[in-house]
């Protein structure tokens, strides 16, 4: 132990933890090499020298690739959170020398992106210009690892209470409601009434399995006495989701500012029809006692702006 404290203290290096990082994201030495613009035997080479200082097996080298141990694993999780506390202390010290806005890094629920994340960097922008706003597309499993790690400074999405967490400061904007939609210029679009029996009867584009929304929309269905639609597609992506909406004239169910959103730029219609499911609010998320950075705290200003700010 005391060993391990003295090598993460005074002996590895940044090289060491990006070395393991890129071995992490590539699982082979190879394209760690080709990323690293060194050569393989240079990576072995400095890989050997973080396990020989750890005295711990990092990664298992096989002619299928590389695996993290349990030890590696760890280490990954160090060194990732170093290197993104590195890059947002480099950022912020060259924005001040520069007299530039500085840069955040947000990630995005798909619910939030078009229209609230969208307004809320517009008005950033309109005072700050410069400002960099990195913003990163995903779901909660994804996005929340990030965010403790330190690589984004920012969560932007639907507050799931399963995920709920004392290491999490969360922050309600509003409620957002589903809606249905369909293809622009679809039949079932025409329709006064639609229900949910013409809906079980397309294809229908649905969120994955584990999935709270998908549990509460297919019992939206078995409520008005019918079974889920057979024909499913399974995404958690827009661009998938709309994909397969206009081209297989599928049905699917988004925010309701999201598809009004849409609607208007042409992609999809929203169908008259309620869908009565109850969904967690949208907010924000950021870690408790990690200090915000100014760009970071202006950019949820604008956000709780823009969310006030919807019709």
């Amino acid at each position: 132990m005391a060993q391990i404290d003295r090598v993460l203290r005074s002996n590895i290096k940044l090289r060491h933890l990006q070395l393991v990082v890129a071995l992490d994201e590539f699982r082979h030495l190879g394209r760690t090499a080709e990323f690293l613009s060194v050569s393989q035997p240079a990576v072995s080479k400095m890989l050997s020298e973080v396990e020989t200082m750890l005295d711990l097996t990092l990664f298992e080298r096989s002619s299928r690739g590389s695996e993290p141990t349990a030890s590696g694993e760890a280490i990954v999780r160090f060194a990732r959170s170093v290197l993104a506390e590195y890059e947002r202390t480099r950022d912020e010290i060259a924005s001040e020398a520069s007299g530039a806005a500085g840069r955040t890094r947000v990630g995005s629920m798909v619910v939030a992106l078009p229209v609230l994340v969208a307004r809320g960097v517009a008005l950033l922008k309109q005072r700050f210009a410069q400002a960099t706003v990195l913003v990163e597309e995903g779901d909660l499993t994804r996005l929340l690892p990030k965010l403790r790690l330190g690589e984004l400074d920012l969560f932007v999405g639907r507050l799931e209470p399963g995920y709920a967490a004392p290491d999490l400061v969360t922050e309600p904007l509003f409620n957002e409601p589903m809606v249905a939609v369909v293809a622009h210029g679809h039949a079932l679009a025409q329709k006064k009434r639609p229900t949910w029996r013409d809906l079980a009867g397309l294809p229908c584009v649905l969120p994955p399995p584990w999935a709270s929304l998908r549990v509460k929309l297919e019992q939206q269905f078995y409520k008005h006495g019918l079974q889920p639609p057979g024909d499913v597609i399974e995404t958690a992506s827009f661009l998938a989701q709309a994909t397969f909406i206009a081209q297989r004239g599928a049905a699917g169910f988004m925010a309701r500012s999201v598809g009004r959103h849409f609607e208007r730029e042409g992609v999809v219609q929203v169908l008259s029809l309620t869908v009565p499911v109850e969904l967690p609010p949208i907010g924000l998320i950021t870690m408790r006692g990690r200090r915000a950075t100014t760009t970071t705290e202006l950019l949820m200003d604008c956000l709780r702006k823009a969310a006030k700010e919807r019709p």
